[in-house]
């Protein structure tokens, strides 16, 4: 099966971090056809975790699962022949499996801020965060396709500028909710009867032109933190 290694961002070390896309069916638009390809890969969550594994041990930094909301617009003799981006498990629940079964691999998934919500998205990748020792990481998308608007109660494609304005404030939305808890603030204290640290919890208050949040946050700090700085820390948005 024919799977994809990329070279993606550069470390603060000065090193390439290498990738492997977790493409379900293979890399090709019919690579679910070859001899040697498993033709129910997309949906055999085993398959991602052999493939996680497999990355890992090869020394690989990350795997990354791409994703998308919706069919592509095409003639349905022609869809009919390929697998790709039709049948596979949804990004954030396969990474969850796959946490269960790696142990350092990053594990990135791919979330759109044009059809979710900032406080639904935050609390599932701070849950794979804590799920995963710290190795989640969002690949931050927007959405391109008409026929995903269509999913979600919409006429057409938002504009592209409206879209990524959208993004920007999603994003300080997110991270500002990642930011709910201070560190420590979960200090189970019987004695006092204090679960967590009642001033180590602050809520968001965001009012924004797109969004208004409250918080704060009903998962914990995620284990990697919530820094944002010129290259966004963690939990890694990439």
């Amino acid at each position: 099966m024919v799977q994809k290694a990329r070279k993606g961002n550069v470390t603060a070390n000065g090193q390439d971090e290498i990738r492997r896309d977790l493409s379900p069916t293979g890399g090709h638009i019919a690579s679910w056809r070859h001899p040697d390809s498993p033709a129910d890969g997309a949906i055999n969550i085993e398959r991602y975790i052999e493939w996680a594994q497999i990355a890992e041990k090869a020394k690989f930094d990350l795997v990354f699962l791409a994703d998308n909301l919706g069919l592509k617009d095409a003639d349905v003799s022609d869809l009919s022949r390929t697998a790709s981006s039709i049948m596979f498990i949804e990004p954030i629940t396969a990474l969850s499996a796959v946490a269960m079964r790696t142990s350092k691999i990053g594990l990135v998934a791919t979330a759109s801020t044009t059809y979710t919500e900032p406080y639904n998205l935050a609390r599932m990748f701070a849950s794979l965060d804590h799920i995963s020792g710290g190795r989640a990481g969002w690949n931050l998308v927007t959405s391109a396709q008409p026929t995903e608007a269509e999913n979600f109660s919409l006429d057409k494609l938002i504009d592209h500028g409206v879209r990524y304005e959208r993004a920007e404030e999603y994003a300080d939305v997110v991270f500002g909710l990642w930011d709910s808890w201070a560190k420590g603030a979960l200090i189970r204290d019987k004695e006092s009867g204090h679960y967590f640290a009642p001033d180590g919890m602050k809520r968001l208050n965001h009012e924004g032109e797109f969004f208004k949040v409250r918080g704060p946050l009903n998962v914990m700090r995620p284990p990697q933190g919530a820094q944002r700085s010129s290259r966004p820390v963690h939990p890694v948005r990439v």
